[in-house]
């Protein structure tokens, strides 16, 4: 039986930027450096690494299209929570409640971000970009 044609996969694509982010303690505000990280690979998520000084750097994945919709209201599931704050400021919740990091950061640097990676990966076309061959080899006997 012959199988339809499959369209090649689109070459891997990465955008990455370092964006300032304040960590918000009951006492202190204190500015983290923190690279994010898009790739087509993954095309559903960010990675956001932050460097703190003296420690490992922490990575959180976070969605790419709950990050706009945090630009807008409060949302968010489980361990990451975004909302709007005053001033063109994000804010976002990570980690459980009660051992959770509140962080800000410039709401339009990320939304910025944000839509550049809808440029490289247009919403609806998101699982052309993934490979799925690791995982179907790690399935075979």
């Amino acid at each position: 039986m012959s199988h339809p044609p499959v369209a090649p996969m689109p070459a891997p694509r990465v955008l990455t930027r370092t964006l300032s982010m304040e960590l918000l303690t009951a006492d202190v505000t204190v500015s983290v450096e923190t690279t994010v990280t898009y790739t087509s690979r993954d095309p559903h998520a960010l990675s956001v690494v932050f460097h703190l000084l003296g420690d490992a750097p922490v990575l959180w994945r976070l969605d790419r299209e709950m990050i706009l919709a945090g630009s807008l209201a409060a949302t968010g599931e489980g361990e990451v929570h975004l909302w709007p704050g005053a001033h063109g400021k994000l804010l976002l919740r990570l980690g459980p409640a009660g051992h959770s990091a509140t962080v800000r950061c410039d709401q339009d640097a990320l939304a910025r971000f944000v839509r550049d990676t809808f440029a490289l990966v247009p919403q609806g076309t998101e699982e052309r970009h993934i490979d799925w061959q690791p995982l179907l080899a790690s399935l075979r006997p």
